[in-house]
């Protein structure tokens, strides 16, 4: 998985390189075929060839011997397409970009994208500490002051270049993915709370997703704010960057037993991760290249 993910943000920074004025430009798919697509074609091809890795893991598994896998898989797989939509539209934006105020009392970028950081790192803790709690007279209560780490600062918590605020997502939603991915269901039914409201722990993984969702919408509108249009080619990255999320989700949070065991049609699910990777970085390089950057 990290090195599919290596290989796509390498794709990422091509695809960022070719300007929507270099679209119509010839580009050829197949060196045995004289007719050529364009470069437009090959943002498109980087989005269909993801998905079509999607689809050989389900026809894979729906071949070979069914696709058992833990009940909180679902929810963190949810949150890792969540997270590469997000990265999709991050990616273009530079840090004067971020840091540019929208008005109205309206939140920067940066200050959103904090703001889903410190929410993802905090909402682990106090999973944790609810199914630490399970049945115990206390089980479902928040857990007294002192007993967590503190709460992170959200006004500093996207500190720095995209990259890395980028990796920061990465590192926090993985971290939820290892820690809460073997829940049973036993564990998913313990009684916790968010905002306040009583519920499961199946709930609050569910939100871990959506709560990406809900802030990733307020980037965009915040984006209308400053009247900084979304080129065609980030469009398409952001098209690539969510299919790729839905190609992880097919391993994220499972087992590397589960991940490499052989499928129906003799590939693993991680190796076809993997070559996807591969293959998007092929072919934005040539796509790059295309464009004459």
């Amino acid at each position: 998985m990290a090195r599919g993910r290596r290989a796509f943000n390498a794709a990422i920074g091509d695809m960022l390189a070719v300007p929507d004025s270099a679209l119509e430009a010839p580009w050829r798919w197949r060196p045995d075929d004289p007719r050529d697509g364009d470069v437009r074609y090959g943002l498109y091809r980087i989005h269909e060839a993801i998905e079509e890795a999607v689809g050989a893991v389900a026809r894979g598994r729906s071949g070979g011997d069914g696709d058992r896998i833990a009940p909180a898989v679902p929810p963190l797989a949810a949150a890792t397409v969540a997270r590469w939509a997000l990265h999709g539209v991050l990616a273009p934006l530079s840090a004067g970009e971020l840091d540019a105020d929208p008005g109205g009392g309206e939140w920067s970028i940066r200050r959103t994208v904090g703001h889903i950081l410190s929410v993802q790192e905090s909402y682990g803790w106090t999973s944790a500490w609810f199914v630490s709690r399970a049945g115990m007279t206390d089980a479902g209560e928040y857990a007294p002051e002192g007993a967590l780490p503190p709460e992170p600062d959200e006004e500093t918590a996207a500190n720095g270049e995209t990259a890395e605020i980028r990796s920061r997502l990465d590192d926090l939603v993985d971290v939820a993915a290892e820690r809460f991915g073997g829940l049973d269901e036993a564990a998913l039914a313990v009684p916790g709370r968010w905002s306040g409201l009583p519920v499961t722990i199946d709930f609050r993984l569910g939100r871990l997703g959506s709560h990406i969702r809900e802030h990733t919408v307020q980037v965009d509108k915040t984006l209308v704010m400053l009247g900084r249009p979304i080129s065609e080619v980030e469009r398409l990255v952001r098209l690539a960057a969510e299919s790729y999320g839905r190609l992880e989700a097919t391993v994220f949070a499972r087992p590397a037993t589960d991940a490499e065991r052989p499928l129906g049609n003799g590939s693993s699910a991680a190796s076809i991760v993997e070559s996807a990777g591969a293959e998007a970085e092929r072919l934005s390089r040539s796509v790059r290249e295309a464009a004459g950057r």
